[in-house]
């Protein structure tokens, strides 16, 4: 008997395996340099590599790697996305842990091992894959939250982040066997073409399933009521892996989830079922995240609550892509912008905190304008555009999602989002205030323990991702019309 072995498109997973490879080469590299600063360089070459390619591919015609993972340009655009706030997260990394004296090559490998994770979840088309992602990606992010073995309070953080993540993971994975069990199959789309069947309209097995792929994919993104871990892991990992994954996680987490609710479960029924549950997700997400970050007196936390605040938001887009056909434009456009505006804020975070915390207090921030004039304004660009101020991108971002929700005739969801953001300018504003018109205490003035910022941390490494992330800001805030007829044109 003739064995015809599968066709394997492997230049489909180009880029991924670019960026792989780079990781495995930073990890032997590192048993010969010394210079750790050198690991950085080589790692941001394999991202800049993985970005080209992807730019190359995305005039092409797609292609997939037998029928599991795609190159199609949302995959691209996502890819886009992670190798960003990748090459950022290098640069902003170098001058950190150097300063913190946590300068160590795996860091550089973990970091794309992980960024290697969220790309396969965007690609992904079949379960099994998005699962291979998702474990590549939290492993890796597992680690680098407790990379600073010293301190309590980042292995602490850890542990809380792996073993909630190991019950997500469960419930993700049981998931995908209900799925199976119900379909036949792991495939996203000879899944969704099962279920569109009329005779497995109504199936119980393959509703419990989505259910436990709900449960798996709000974990990563931090929606309520699976949220609990996010204020802990975000301020006590290291604050360059929490500028990282703030943006990187929840991003992969979406690509993955838009893939599998508008494949697997786009039938009538299940669209109902889905749209449902993430409407609600939605409201009490961005209301939970906003309310708790008012009482919030340390910057790294009350961030780590807004980002759970700004899941809601994207939620709401994901909720109106079943009724508008601009709900997935908006979200697409949103977490772009929401990379630049938190990894700018974090940068800032970095500069500020001191040599002996890995946690900033919004104390600390008291007559920065003063001390750091051009740290006080990037901070107050970021904190205006993350509150929805024009004519900065996060406006842009959540006019697009809100508009999404109007015309999916989900206007209550729409209000409520408008009503979010207004509660979310008391934090956000609070810390202008404190930038700008607090001042240190005379004892402070005249003899600090500490009057300079962590060593290094305002060297040029750091100045070019404040520079990128707050120009970003404000050129996509100014013109709009450039990303959005970019993502417009994504299927």
């Amino acid at each position: 008997m003739t064995v015809t072995p599968p066709t394997l498109d492997v230049l489909a997973l180009a880029p991924i395996l670019v960026v792989l490879t780079t990781a495995l080469a930073v990890l032997l590299a590192d048993l010969w340099l010394r210079d750790k600063q050198l690991l950085a360089y080589l790692a941001l070459a394999g991202v800049v590599l993985a970005g080209l390619i992807s730019l190359v591919m995305w005039s092409q015609t797609p292609s997939s790697f037998h029928n599991m993972a795609v190159n199609d340009r949302m995959a691209l655009f996502f890819n886009f996305i992670f190798l960003i706030v990748a090459g950022l997260g290098i640069l902003l990394a170098v001058d950190y842990l150097r300063a913190k004296g946590l300068q160590r090559g795996e860091y550089y490998a973990l970091l794309l091992f992980s960024t290697g994770g969220m790309m396969f979840l965007a690609a992904a088309t079949d379960l099994i894959i998005v699962f291979l992602g998702l474990e590549i990606m939290s492993v890796s992010l597992y680690i680098l939250v407790g990379f600073n073995r010293r301190q309590l309070a980042s292995v602490e953080a850890a542990m809380k982040y792996f073993i909630l993540g190991a019950f997500a993971s469960a419930f993700f994975l049981y998931g995908v066997a209900l799925t199976y069990g119900a379909t036949g199959t792991t495939n996203l789309a000879q899944a969704g073409s099962w279920l569109t069947r009329q005779a497995a309209a109504h199936d119980p097995v393959a509703l419990v399933g989505l259910g436990l792929l709900l449960i798996g994919f709000a974990f990563k993104v931090a929606a309520v009521p699976f949220q609990w871990w996010t204020p802990d892991v975000y301020q006590g990992a290291p604050t360059s892996v929490t500028a990282f994954m703030s943006v990187g996680a929840k991003a992969a987490a979406f690509a993955a989830l838009m893939r599998v609710l508008h494949s697997a479960f786009a039938g009538p029924t299940f669209t109902a079922d889905w749209v449902n549950v993430t409407a609600v997700l939605a409201l009490v997400t961005m209301s939970v995240g906003n309310l708790a970050a008012l009482a919030q007196k340390d910057v790294k936390r009350m961030l780590a609550y807004s980002s759970i605040a700004h899941a809601g938001y994207l939620l709401v887009g994901l909720t109106a892509t079943a009724g508008s056909a601009t709900g997935r434009p908006g979200v697409l456009f949103y977490l772009l912008s929401y990379a630049f505006m938190t990894v700018g804020a974090f940068t800032v975070a970095c500069a500020v905190e001191r040599r002996d915390a890995f946690s900033t207090s919004l104390a600390d921030y008291a007559g920065l304008a003063q001390r750091q004039p051009l740290w006080a304004a990037a901070m107050a660009v970021f904190m205006l555009s993350l509150t929805g101020i024009p004519p900065l991108v996060g406006f842009w971002g959540k006019l697009y999602v809100f508009r999404a929700a109007v015309e999916a005739d989900m206007s209550w969801l729409a209000i409520a989002g408008v009503i979010n953001s207004a509660i979310s300018a008391f934090y956000y504003l609070g810390v202008v205030v404190h930038m700008y018109m607090h001042r240190l205490p005379a004892k402070a003035e005249a003899a600090p323990a500490d009057p300079e910022p962590t060593p290094g941390l305002a060297g040029t490494r750091t100045g070019v991702v404040l520079g990128v992330a707050a120009l970003a800001t404000l050129v996509f805030g100014i013109w709009p019309g450039v990303l959005a007829e970019l993502v417009r044109h994504i299927p």
